[in-house]
């Protein structure tokens, strides 16, 4: 065991028939090195899934196409640890991932039943801890966090109410093993409970919308209530209270399964396939922070991750961990998914939670996206590979690109502010001169503040 550092986990005794796997955590400190990382049924599986696609005879990239995989791996940690040297591959691990207090990031060793759970249920299961120095006054604020990402269950021409309860049955094993890991924090991807249809522009979809307090809130408290834990839950929302009006939110449901608060999105997407503006606009409660009994938690939702003044809002805000549930596919994002939460991390000195979800949607009719390619029925394929960033520039292994799967990290909350002090960057931040150019770009009459060389046209005369 850790040892008092530990101090958030297991503050209320779980249910009986978890207790004895509950309380038996081991914490198994392993350097980022190897293959072993992804645990072994997902490496058995993903060696069947080559051999069958090699026996089919279909090549690498007709193999990632098929299946979302990368040649055949279910993520680039995976590849890359197959696929090189081990000395090799441990600076490579440097580099892509950083380190985290100067080591590399170490693993956790889950409870068998967590383990078992993912065996059975056929999930990625992978769990790190994010360390902090050791202070001189403050004792350890380590909080255990989880993300969930899963595709849909049944065909999006099935009944929906029988595609939202599909699932709730697909998540439920996932929740009960981030019960049972002693997870103090959890968060599913965005618009869990439904397909991602907001490419159709179809207001069929629309059925799918709930109240905060709706159906998967009340599915989702019941599992606060009984792990101890605060869930975010990222729904299509029906504002009864505002003509019916649908909002993209993420309700925050606190650890005695009560209703904290929500936070609605920020920005709405119009590119690509992404017409989400069709169903619901730019959201209404600015930036906030919800003080749980775990920390300091704020939800930055999907599109909002490409704007860095959204996430600046929610660090002036006072957060120290920051969500982005997601949907994306990967033509349209991947290069960038590694890349803007952990700026955001390292920029605002808090932690960040990257999910998106898993797989390939295919709707009943065919839409077009005004960009002069063929219809189709489908977004194209959603890449998971949900992961977590850190202050100090580390960053965890993704969960499988093709795949459900629960990801799991212990983090230190004191390291926030250690990289505050150490970096300076708000000391160092300008303000008042941002605060200027933002008030006068706001004005009708601006002009930009461009300073031309006064030599450029006799050179070019």
């Amino acid at each position: 065991m850790i040892g008092s550092s530990f101090f958030f986990l297991n503050k209320k005794k779980p249910s009986p028939s978890l207790a004895s796997q509950t309380h038996q955590y081991q914490f198994s400190f392993r350097p980022l090195l190897n293959y072993s990382l992804c645990s072994n049924q997902w490496k058995s599986k993903m060696e069947k899934t080559q051999e069958t696609g090699k026996k089919n005879g279909n090549s690498d990239a007709e193999q990632s196409v098929k299946d979302g995989s990368i040649c055949g791996y279910n993520s680039l940690h995976q590849l890359l640890s197959a696929n090189l040297k081990p000395e090799l591959f441990q600076e490579v691990s440097r580099l892509l991932y950083g380190l985290n207090c100067g080591r590399p990031l170490k693993q956790i060793k889950l409870p068998e039943y967590a383990n078992t759970l993912s065996s059975k249920h056929d999930f990625d299961l992978q769990a790190f801890y994010f360390s902090a120095e050791k202070e001189l006054i403050r004792e350890a604020r380590v909080v255990r966090v989880g993300l969930i990402q899963n595709s849909i269950s049944l065909p999006t021409t099935a009944p929906f109410l029988d595609q939202k309860r599909a699932i709730y049955e697909k998540v439920k094993p996932m929740i009960d093993a981030a019960g049972a890991s002693g997870v103090n924090i959890l968060c599913l991807q965005e618009a869990w409970m439904m397909p991602f249809a907001f490419c159709t522009r179809e207001k069929k979809w629309c059925e799918f919308a709930e109240p905060v307090d709706g159906e998967s809130t009340k599915f989702l408290q019941q599992f606060a209530r009984k792990y101890n834990m605060v869930i975010v839950n990222p729904i299509l929302e029906r504002d009864i209270s505002h003509g019916e009006t649908i909002w993209n939110t993420a309700v925050i449901i606190g650890n005695h399964g009560n209703i904290t608060g929500k936070h609605r999105k920020n920005h709405i997407p119009r590119v690509g396939d992404f017409n989400e503006s069709t169903y619901y606009m730019e959201g209404n409660t600015g930036h906030p922070v919800f003080e749980t009994a775990f920390g300091k938690i704020a939800v930055n939702i999907c599109y909002g991750r490409h704007h860095p003044l959204n996430w600046l809002a929610f660090g002036l805000n006072g957060a120290e961990i920051v969500f982005n549930p997601s949907a994306t596919v990967g033509k349209l994002s991947e290069p960038m998914w590694p890349i803007e939460a952990r700026n955001a991390a390292i920029a605002n000195s808090y932690f960040v939670g990257s999910i998106n979800r898993v797989g390939t949607e295919i709707f009943p009719n065919a839409f077009t996206s005004g960009d002069g390619k063929p219809q189709h029925k489908d977004f194209g394929h959603f890449y998971g590979s949900s992961n977590f960033s850190a202050p100090d520039a580390s960053c965890t292994p993704s969960l499988s690109r093709c795949s459900d799967g629960l990801l799991i990290s212990d983090m230190d909350l004191n390291l926030c502010r250690q990289l505050k002090d150490k970096w300076g960057f708000r000391m160092t931040a300008r303000y008042e001169a941002y605060s200027y150019l933002l008030g006068r770009y706001l004005k009708p009459d601006f002009e930009p503040q461009i300073i031309s060389d006064p030599m450029s046209e006799k050179r070019s005369s």
